[in-house]
């Protein structure tokens, strides 16, 4: 190990045993030089590769926002932010998106944080309103900054780097190779090159060849033939997403989809849902290919393939993450225009005729209609839930605090009865409305 006990405790808060190959290089270079470019796929660990260094290089005693880290995606500030929280530096962090209450960004800011995490387009929000002082900042990070780039953010970001007159160090973090733009004042960066080491040795490729050009059928078949295996199903249009999972829960699969066309509402409680193990499969398009917040898959499925290479890796990365193993598993129908990227001489998933429908979740989301700002917090919830009630430690899953809602996973032939239970009680004092968190509901055409 090269790194010192501040950043041991660091790791051990995470409950890693040790820092990989990737992560150690990172941390050293990004203590040392001004510039770097950290290249590294989907799911290597990028994200404590650049924060343990940014943690070292914090001031205990600046009371100004110190780091900013500016992302593509909602879903990946939150992220950032939860392995930051997860870590326990003691440094105070705040996340700015769009979707997000600017009211209560604007007060969390009246207390400057260390680290800022925030989507260029609400950042430069913030500037341009004077919120937050941009010449204390003196790291900047670009994270998956290929995205930001391939999302159009050039003027957003070119504002705001042009805001941060003391920046004195750059990070530069992508899955793929890119070409840094002027604006970003990158000059001869420190390039890390991890994207050669990581080949997809852990990563089968497995074809499924459907019968019909509309592929749900053999999609059906598919999902029936994996032991009621969690599994992300990539699709290329939003109405698909849509429509595929409102057919695979019609035939009893229990599934939600996610696009960007969904408010943020709607994209959460997705999120929630599928994390906790309410539904077991998530529909989507490539806007969950990377920076989400979802346990490891063992399985990811491509219903359509992407138009390039660059967006089919980073599904993939989706699974065999961190020297775990992993298949995707790619639908293919013989009317279909090859994608040149893709070697088709793969081995063949036979679907079986036999396969059962997978079993119901153990586990349905409750809904809560208080969080962080109303003072609440996981131990509250757990122990509400387990007093009021009724619930065994195993009848309790994953319980998520939001700034105004929570969610909390419990045993689906538990949720009647505790539904039951607290009809009546306060919880600190104060009654909330606890039910069964609806699933994503569709808006009705004009």
């Amino acid at each position: 190990m090269t790194y010192d006990n501040k950043s041991n405790n660091i790791v051990a808060n995470l409950g890693i045993e040790e820092l990989n190959e990737m992560q150690l290089a990172a941390e050293e270079s990004i203590l040392r030089d001004a510039n770097v470019l950290l290249l590294s796929p989907t799911g290597s660990g990028k994200t404590l590769a650049f924060l343990l260094p940014i943690f070292q290089l914090l001031e205990a005693d600046n009371p100004k926002v110190q780091c900013l880290i500016l992302v593509p995606s909602r879903e990946l500030a939150l992220q950032i932010e939860q392995v930051w929280k997860k870590m326990a530096t003691g440094y105070k962090v705040n996340v700015c998106y769009g979707g997000h209450s600017v009211e209560t960004e604007i007060k969390n800011l009246s207390n400057p944080p260390a680290l800022l995490i925030g989507t260029p387009g609400r950042i430069a929000d913030h500037i341009e309103r004077r919120t937050f002082d941009p010449t204390t900042v003196r790291t900047l990070i670009l994270d998956e900054f290929d995205k930001s780039l391939q999302l159009g953010f050039h003027e957003q970001m070119s504002f705001i780097i042009s805001r941060l007159s003391q920046v004195s160090k750059r990070i530069l973090v992508s899955a793929t190779d890119i070409e840094i733009p002027k604006y970003v004042n990158v000059q001869r960066p420190t390039i890390l090159d991890f994207t050669r080491d990581s080949a997809d040795e852990n990563l089968s490729l497995r074809m499924v060849q459907a019968k019909d050009k509309d592929k749900i059928d053999s999609l059906f078949a598919l999902l029936c033939s994996l032991n009621a295996e969690a599994a992300l199903i990539f699709c290329n249009h939003r109405d698909s997403a849509e429509r595929i999972s409102d057919t695979l829960n019609e035939r009893g699969i229990f599934a939600t989809y996610y696009h960007g066309g969904m408010d943020q509402d709607e994209r959460e409680r997705a999120l929630v849902q599928f994390r906790n193990g309410s539904v077991r499969y998530l529909i989507t398009t490539d806007l969950a290919a990377r920076g989400l917040d979802i346990p490891e898959m063992k399985c990811v499925i491509h219903y359509h393939l992407p138009s390039k290479l660059e967006e089919f890796t980073h599904r993939n990365g989706r699974t065999a993450r961190m020297m775990a193993t992993g298949t995707a598993y790619v639908l293919v129908h013989q009317s279909e225009k090859k994608v040149d990227y893709l070697n088709y001489d793969m081995p063949v998933f036979e679907l079986s005729a036999q396969a059962k429908l997978p079993k119901a979740p153990d586990f349905q989301t409750l809904y809560i209609s208080g969080g962080k700002k109303n003072k609440l917090n996981k131990f509250d919830i757990v122990g509400f839930l387990s007093q009021k009630g009724g619930l065994d430690k195993n009848d309790l899953g994953l319980v998520e605090v939001k700034d105004f809602i929570s969610f909390a996973a419990v045993k689906s032939d538990k949720v009647k009865q505790v539904l039951q239970n607290i009809r009546d009680q306060k919880m600190k004092g104060k009654k909330y409305k606890i039910e069964v968190a609806r699933g994503v509901v569709k808006k009705e055409e004009n």
